[in-house]
């Protein structure tokens, strides 16, 4: 049999300052970049270059041990679904906290329990947790993670949370003000994509909601309607159209209100004369399309914004107040 290759021991930073002919502090002030302590540039171009012939890499769990705290926000959600909008917006937000000295983690487990959640993400002792989906929120979910030494905790929800900062985002008003102006327009038979990609359920529902809620109060009624985000369930969805009697449609947001308009356009379905299409997300897609596709835009706090608030939770534990999410009709030719 043969012997198996024994592992490599890792590199520590003991060997960086044995190669760089430094003490180990001084590998800790050049590799953290501490401020307070002054390191000749000389001798901070040996740190780095005996760092890189040796491939060595910080420990951050160290470093956090050493900080009384760790750097790590952890943002708990599957966002490869969400939409262009929020995939962006994170983007943004990740840069935000770099300025900022942390290091955000997405953590994309799915869990059904809250509890079970909180003490999943409490075992990486982050800094701090943003919730972008905070409504599976709960305050004993809040309570595991502080007792974990979690400092700040933010969450997109429609409703407040005990323990955590809550910038408001009912999605319920999304499909709330896609409704209404359809019905302005005069559609009284109202379609409502929901996504059948996992995970988008849980703020497609409450979309939903916001449109029965809205009908409810006019001559008009709402059906919703699975659509998966490929070709084919489009033209299927499309091919069956007539037979639903549907006059309106709001499609979720942006590229399933696109994916669907361009199959009920090949089926020779008109839009928006047999059927007013709205989206959401007001992305810059939506006005390319033909025709141009009206769309829900949301107003949301900017990505320095949010990094700035939960910087002040972990430092002081009091953010800036932040406005919720607004939702806004951006009108065009499709509706």
């Amino acid at each position: 049999m043969a012997k198996e290759t024994p592992a490599p021991a890792s590199v520590t930073s003991t060997d960086v300052a044995r190669l760089a002919g430094v003490s180990r502090a001084t590998v800790s002030f050049v590799l953290n970049n501490t401020q307070n302590h002054r390191v000749s540039e000389s001798t901070r171009a040996k740190v780095l270059a005996a760092a890189d012939q040796l491939g060595y890499v910080p420990n951050a769990a160290a470093r956090s041990l050493r900080a009384g705290r760790s750097n790590l926000v952890l943002i708990p959600a599957s966002i490869s679904a969400v939409g262009r909008l929020v995939s962006e917006w994170v983007d943004e937000l990740l840069s935000e906290f770099e300025r900022h000295g942390y290091t955000a983690v997405m953590h994309a487990g799915r869990f059904t329990d809250p509890l079970e959640a909180a003490r999943a993400w409490a075992e990486l002792r982050p800094a701090a947790l943003l919730a972008l989906d905070g409504d599976r929120f709960t305050a004993q979910a809040a309570e595991v993670l502080r007792r974990a030494g979690v400092r700040g905790m933010l969450a997109f929800a429609s409703h407040p949370v005990p323990g955590v900062h809550t910038i408001a985002f009912d999605h319920a008003s999304i499909g709330a003000v896609a409704t209404e102006h359809l019905i302005a327009r005069g559609r009284t038979r109202i379609g409502v994509v929901i996504p059948q990609e996992r995970g988008l359920d849980t703020l497609a529902r409450p979309r939903l909601a916001g449109a029965e809620r809205v009908a409810s109060r006019h001559p008009a009624t709402v059906t919703p309607v699975e659509l998966a985000y490929t070709r084919e369930s489009a033209m299927a969805l499309a091919r069956r159209w007539r037979s639903l009697g549907l006059d309106a449609v709001f499609a979720y947001n942006d590229e399933y209100a696109a994916l669907l308009m361009h199959a009920l356009q090949a089926e020779g379905v008109d839009v928006p004369d047999d059927v007013a299409v709205v989206g959401c997300d007001d992305l810059v897609l939506s006005a390319l399309q033909r025709p141009a596709l009206t769309s829900v835009a949301l107003d949301l706090p900017s990505a320095a914004e949010i990094a700035d608030a939960l910087h002040a939770l972990i430092d002081a534990g009091t953010p800036p107040q932040l406005r919720g999410v607004e939702p806004i009709l951006v009108h065009r030719q499709s509706s």
